[in-house]
C-alpha cells in the first residue's frame, strides 16, 4: 500500500495514495459567501473548479499555526475536493501489516489505524468515512 504523509500542527497524517490526484502548492483560493464553514473556497485547477476543506476543521484541530504550503487533490466517487495541509512530508509504501488497527470506540470514526514509522507516528485517516461527518 502507498501512503501519502503530510503535517498539520507538528501531527502526521497519512491517506492512502490511491485516492490523491496530485499534490499542488498554494494557489489562488476564491472565497465563497455562505459556504459551509467546512469549505475554505475554490481553487481553479487547470480549469476546472475544485473545492477546498478545511482540514483542520474536519479533524477538529485548531486553525495551523504554520503557513500551509500545499494542497493535496483527491478523487472522491466521481468528485475532485482539495484540503490544504502545512506540508507534504512523502509518499511511502508500506505493508499492511504495520497499521496497528484501533476500534472506533477508542478515536474518532475516520481514523484507519497508527503507523509507527521508526518511531514516528502517523495517523492513517480514512477520508471517505471524513468527508461523511
Amino acid at each position: 500500500m502507498q501512503i501519502v504523509i503530510f503535517n498539520i500542527n507538528d501531527e502526521q497524517f497519512a491517506i492512502e495514495a490511491s485516492m490523491v490526484q496530485g499534490i499542488n502548492d498554494i494557489m489562488r483560493i476564491t472565497k465563497v459567501h455562505k459556504a459551509p464553514k467546512h469549505i475554505k473556497g475554490l481553487i481553479n485547477l487547470r480549469g476546472s473548479i475544485v473545492s477546498l476543506l478545511d482540514i483542520n476543521m474536519l479533524l477538529n484541530m485548531k486553525d495551523s499555526n504554520q503557513k500551509q504550503n500545499n494542497i493535496i487533490i483527491l478523487k472522491l466517487r466521481e468528485e475532485q475536493v482539495a484540503i490544504m495541509v502545512d506540508q507534504v512530508d512523502e509518499v511511502l509504501a508500506i505493508k499492511e501489516d504495520i497499521i496497528e488497527r484501533v476500534t472506533e470506540k477508542e478515536v474518532a470514526s475516520y481514523h484507519k489505524g497508527i503507523i509507527n514509522l521508526k518511531g514516528r507516528i502517523v495517523t492513517l485517516i480514512d477520508i471517505n468515512k471524513l468527508l461523511k461527518k
